[in-house]
C-alpha cells in the first residue's frame, strides 16, 4: 500500500542555506530540524530530501563529495533521533561548465522528475504527500504532482513569501521546519 511522504528541501530547509556547499566542514544543521524530521519518522510519512546540486555541474565539487556531505547529513540527523528515508539530487544544470551534467532535464527542480521517481521507487501516494522547501521551485514539484505545500521562512523563505506570485501561493506559510512538521501532523493526523 503506498505510504505518504515528506519531501522536504535540503539547503535552507534542513540545513543552513550556503551558496554552493562544498565540504562537511560547511555543514549545519538548522535548528529544530532534526526535531521535526523525528516527529515526522513517528508518523506514517516517509521522509525524502529532493535537492538541486548544480555546484557539481558547476565543478565545484564531486557526487562523491556530495554523498559525503550526505552521509554526515544523515549522521547528524541520526544522532538526534532523526532518519531520511532517502535522498534525491540533480547534478545537471543546461549552462553547466562540466560536459556530461550540460542539459536540461526533468530532475531539475522546479520540474518534477525527482519527486515522480522518488514516488515510483519508494510507492508514495502522491495525493496525501507534503513538499516542504524554501523557494518556489522547491515546492513546484510537489504542486505539479498534487502534493500540498509548505514554504518555511529560513533560507531564502522570507524573500520568497515577501515576492510571492498568486499561482504558486503555498498551502501553507511556516516559520521554520518544526512548523512546518506541526502543521504537516496536524493534517496527516485528521
Amino acid at each position: 500500500m503506498s505510504r505518504p511522504a515528506a519531501f522536504l528541501d535540503r539547503d535552507g530547509t534542513v540545513i543552513r542555506e550556503v551558496d554552493y556547499l562544498r565540504a562537511v566542514d560547511q555543514l549545519r544543521l538548522l535548528p529544530g530540524a532534526a526535531t521535526a524530521i523525528a516527529a515526522l519518522n513517528e508518523s506514517e510519512l516517509v521522509v525524502v530530501i529532493l535537492t538541486n546540486q548544480s555546484g557539481i555541474a558547476q565543478g565545484l565539487l564531486t557526487e562523491e563529495d556530495l554523498a559525503e556531505i550526505h552521509q554526515e547529513m544523515t549522521r547528524r540527523l541520526a544522532r538526534r533521533g532523526a532518519k531520511v528515508d532517502a535522498i534525491y539530487y540533480c547534478p545537471h544544470h543546461p549552462e553547466a561548465t562540466v560536459a556530461r551534467y550540460r542539459k536540461n532535464c526533468d530532475c531539475r527542480k522546479p520540474a518534477a522528475g525527482l519527486l515522480r521517481r522518488a514516488a515510483r521507487e519508494l510507492d508514495l501516494d502522491l495525493a496525501r504527500s507534503y513538499a516542504i522547501g524554501d523557494r518556489a521551485r522547491d515546492l513546484g514539484p510537489g504542486r505539479r504532482a498534487g502534493c500540498a505545500t509548505v514554504l518555511v521562512r529560513t533560507g531564502y523563505g522570507a524573500n520568497e513569501e515577501a515576492n510571492w506570485v498568486e499561482a504558486w501561493r503555498p498551502d501553507h506559510t511556516a516559520d521554520d521546519l518544526a512548523a512546518a512538521a506541526t502543521w504537516v501532523l496536524g493534517r496527516a493526523g485528521s
